[in-house]
């Protein structure tokens, strides 16, 4: 374990005498049994939107690998007696390679510890938790998955931007725009994506926002369409500004929001004006 995780873990512990963990009985729950390990979603960063399969694991778990962004309020419901290691996995931050994690995962599963991969959203949502659970399947490793809420979905709610609404939006389309207009064939087909969809939702874009807006914009879609980026969601730090699409990239710049941040384009973005119900209004 380097420096930098034991530095961590020591802050989780001292977070954790501080708050201790919540007597929580659940009824019912799988046992955590060794040899395996569980895929789990952390949710956008709000403790309360851990769902009781995660809480079960994070009781039961011998080892955590967790990513940056799942708040020290999450780690501090594990075991005292388990072992962290942070695995990062946040853009432009210092992080392990997706091939060691996987091999660590498989490390510790086969030394018989209960292994809990904690993600933050959903693994199965950009979160590459399908690698990972491949990765296990092809080592005979058994695996479990816990769905976790996304910050597509969950995120918008505390911004009050609903992904669909009945007199605005019957469809919906999730992306990554982390890889847009780097130089190399595009990954997505932004032309079909602009025409097909009413509401578009982006992780992990604030870095390509004047890229995708102008590639979206280039297929049609308006440049008054309205915009919202919500970042740090879910949590007390969480801020919401809104916009035009044509001027997303400045928004951001102009209101020095970054990472972690999910951007919305359409129509329902109107509604978080009135629906907003955590935090400040939209800027």
């Amino acid at each position: 374990m380097s420096a930098d995780d034991k530095n961590r873990q020591e802050i989780i512990r001292l977070a954790l005498s501080d708050s201790p963990m919540p007597d929580i009985q659940i009824d019912g729950m799988p046992e955590f049994t060794p040899g395996w390990v569980w895929l789990a979603g952390a949710g956008p960063g709000d403790p309360g939107l851990l769902t009781l399969h995660a809480v079960n694991a994070l009781k039961q778990a011998d080892k955590v690998v967790y990513d940056a962004l799942v708040s020290e309020d999450i780690l501090s419901l594990v075991r005292p007696d388990a072992e962290l290691f942070y695995a990062g996995k946040r853009g432009g931050k210092p992080s392990w390679n997706q091939q060691d994690i996987t091999d660590k995962l498989i490390e510790l599963a086969q030394d018989g510890h209960r292994v809990l991969r904690l993600k933050g959203g959903d693994p199965f949502v950009f979160g590459r938790g399908g690698e990972e659970a491949q990765a296990l399947v092809a080592a005979d490793i058994p695996f479990r998955l816990i769905p976790g809420i996304s910050a597509g979905v969950g995120g918008l709610g505390y911004a009050g931007i609903p992904a669909t609404h009945r007199d605005v939006n019957h469809a919906v389309t999730f992306v990554t725009g982390h890889l847009a207009g780097k130089g190399q064939a595009e990954l997505l087909d932004w032309a079909s994506i602009a025409k097909a969809s009413p509401v578009i939702v982006i992780y992990m874009a604030m870095s390509r926002l004047a890229v995708i807006a102008e590639l979206l914009m280039q297929a049609g879609r308006s440049a008054d369409e309205p915009v919202a980026i919500v970042t740090h969601a879910t949590t007390p730090r969480q801020r919401i500004a809104t916009g035009r699409l044509a001027e997303a990239a400045k928004l951001a710049e102009q209101h020095n929001l970054e990472p972690p941040s999910i951007i919305v384009i359409g129509e329902v973005v109107n509604l978080a004006e009135t629906l907003n119900w955590f935090g400040d209004k939209p800027i």
